[in-house]
């Protein structure tokens, strides 16, 4: 924290504390990050209600992908509660040290899937995993998907945690 002069007195002040409220492109991006969030949960949730993996060549596994469906929309539903206390001007009972760390979890977590699908499609390009004719429309379209996903929750983390600057265990987040 940059220390400035009191003119009252010889001992230096710190600067005021960052703003609490982020701004409007930032507010918009976190509401949509959460809609993203609930929109991709929906999926989880309409797979279980209409029994999407009870027959066909899933079958057999259907329980365990019935407790991996309900896990997914868990972590979906944590990932939208994130975005919205990364945008709010009072988190609550959540310090702002949890709310970093999940934000920029978050952010993480889809920057390293997204890297792995890239990864994956260069090995297909390349020969050295299946064939490029796997790679269609929809399988981009579905990365890029998660792209935006990943920079919308990377905007986040960097406006969250430098308008409440992480503790110095943390400060390796800080950009």
């Amino acid at each position: 924290m940059a220390q400035t002069a009191n003119l009252h007195s010889d001992v230096p002040v710190s600067d005021p504390p960052a703003q609490d409220a982020p701004g409007p492109v930032v507010t918009a991006i976190g509401i949509l990050m959460a809609l993203w969030c609930l929109g991709f949960a929906v999926v989880n949730v309409v797979f279980e209600i209409t029994g999407h993996f009870a027959g066909g060549a899933y079958a057999q596994y259907a329980s365990g992908l019935s407790v991996m469906n309900w896990l997914g929309a868990g972590l979906k539903v944590l990932g939208a509660v994130v975005a919205l206390l990364s945008v709010a001007r009072r988190p609550g009972r959540v310090t702002s040290t949890i709310v970093t760390v999940l934000v920029w979890a978050a952010f993480a977590t889809l920057a390293v899937y997204v890297l792995g699908s890239v990864t994956e499609a260069a090995g297909m390009e390349l020969g050295l995993i299946g064939g490029a004719d796997q790679i269609d429309t929809a399988s981009v379209a579905y990365v890029l998907f998660f792209l935006v996903a990943a920079v919308g929750f990377g905007v986040l983390a960097i406006s969250y945690s430098r308008r409440h600057p992480p503790a110095k265990a943390l400060s390796f987040l800080v950009c």
